[in-house]
């Protein structure tokens, strides 16, 4: 459900009933594909400026995420200036409507709804109105699917500025490329980052009762396709480690979460966390990445947010002329898994013993994308391509035979090189469909560059 605030204008030189009729019918559109509307009567260029003053009253009464200013005809600027100029921090979409051929005399009637449009889409520009400008063809539906994009990333936006990444640990692997600056990440796109320590996970094992774990492992092993028989008290340390961050998450409210991965869970607790992130990521419904990754978390947020997905990560293991090798080396949400979700104990090196996710991972058409910064800049790389079955392939260090890790090879709608040449991090963000618009309206309405 998209909450949006709606008006419909029109000059008042035009009969009102056309005005008043065309706004009716889109609303009821808007209507049947999902949206529900903060709404007043249709707004004229009155002289007194009265159906202006009280739009505004009316659109102030309920909260909503975006304005659709929709014009029904022509209509001198400074009336919609005066209404719209009173909720210039929200997202618009600045919509005119189109004539059409349907009466008696088979004519294309029209009240220049163009003329209106045209007059004031640069300057809402130059006033630093951010919106999308839709318009429609005579004679042909409403271009609604625009505007389903468009309430997509503005509905994102808002849920943002309540979102909230929790992190256990901070820069794991000292790597660079999974770090933030806080300040900017607010200002631009108001999510909060919060870490907390292992050691209060910890703390928290303590008094998590044994049957609560116990119902947590019966169920991994009713629902799990195990393809070796696994270390009882493995399952029950990963159960318990994993009721621990989930009283962690319910307090604080996560929408997102990163573990310290090889320098917490796997040196300190000597325990992979594949089983804990599979848990967080398919019980609770939580995007998870690993190693601290706050920008891959984010992502996550903005991809899952706009699209209803669970936005899986994936990080590279080889470039190929014409396409990606993705994979991981631990696990991926239901969600994206193509069969049953298969386990393999195993061990990588001189780490302990993984629950290894195994799966086959969903093919078809995907997005890949992550957002970067430099400074108080942000960017989001987008590509698209085409998932397709990864031949039979291995990663060195696990034990033999070595297991067909989660991946996917992506067959690029673009070059290989360049792609290669933007690339932002190990870890992007897929999602399933061609959702390119979505992500780009998003990243207009808060100036991020695409690249």
């Amino acid at each position: 459900m998209f909450r949006a605030g709606f008006v419909g204008f029109g000059e008042v030189n035009t009969p009102r009933e056309v005005v008043d009729q065309k706004t009716a019918e889109t609303k009821l559109l808007l209507e049947k594909n999902g949206f529900s509307l903060v709404t007043t009567g249709s707004v004229t260029d009155d002289e007194k400026g009265e159906e202006a003053l009280r739009a505004i009253r009316d659109l102030k009464k309920e909260e909503f995420d975006f304005l659709i200013v929709c014009l029904t005809g022509w209509i001198p600027s400074h009336t919609v200036i005066r209404v719209i100029s009173e909720f210039k921090e929200k997202p618009m979409v600045l919509w005119g409507l189109a004539g059409n051929s349907r009466n008696d005399y088979g004519k294309l009637s029209t009240t220049a709804s163009q003329a209106g449009t045209t007059a004031i889409r640069k300057p809402m520009e130059d006033m630093g109105y951010k919106f999308k400008y839709v318009y429609d063809f005579p004679d042909s539906d409403s271009k609604i699917e625009e505007i389903i994009s468009f309430a997509k990333a503005a509905t994102t936006i808002s849920r943002l500025k309540r979102s909230k990444v929790g992190q256990m640990g901070f820069r794991d692997m000292r790597l660079y490329g999974t770090m933030f600056e806080g300040v900017s990440l607010k200002a631009k796109l108001g999510v909060e980052v919060e870490f907390f320590e292992m050691l209060e996970i910890v703390q928290k094992m303590d008094h998590i009762k044994d049957e609560e774990v116990d119902l947590i492992v019966e169920k991994v092993l009713k629902e799990w396709d195990f393809q070796k028989e696994p270390n009882r008290e493995s399952l029950h340390y990963g159960a318990k480690i994993y009721l621990s961050i989930k009283e962690k998450i319910e307090e604080s409210h996560y929408d997102a979460v990163s573990l310290i991965d090889v320098d917490g869970m796997k040196k300190l607790l000597n325990f992979p966390p594949a089983l804990v992130f599979m848990l967080i990521a398919n019980e609770l419904g939580k995007y998870t990445v690993p190693e601290n990754d706050t920008l891959g978390a984010v992502t996550q947020l903005i991809t899952g947010y706009s699209t209803g997905q669970i936005s899986a990560y994936m990080e590279f293991y080889e470039f190929m002329p014409d396409r990606l090798l993705i994979g991981v080396p631990d696990y991926v949400p239901f969600e994206v898994i193509d069969g049953s979700l298969k386990v393999l104990p195993s061990s990588f090196g001189k780490l302990n013993e993984s629950m290894l996710n195994v799966s086959k991972v969903r093919t078809g058409r995907v997005t890949l994308a992550r957002l970067g910064y430099t400074g108080d800049k942000y960017t989001m790389h987008i590509v698209t391509g085409e998932a397709v079955e990864p031949r039979s392939w291995e990663e060195v260090g696990w034990d033999q035979p070595s297991p067909q890790l989660p991946s996917l090879e992506v067959i690029l709608d673009t070059a290989v090189d360049d792609f290669a040449q933007k690339v932002m991090s190990q870890h992007y963000i897929v999602t399933y469909g061609d959702n390119t618009a979505v992500l780009k309206d998003f990243c207009k309405l808060l100036d991020i560059e695409v690249i």
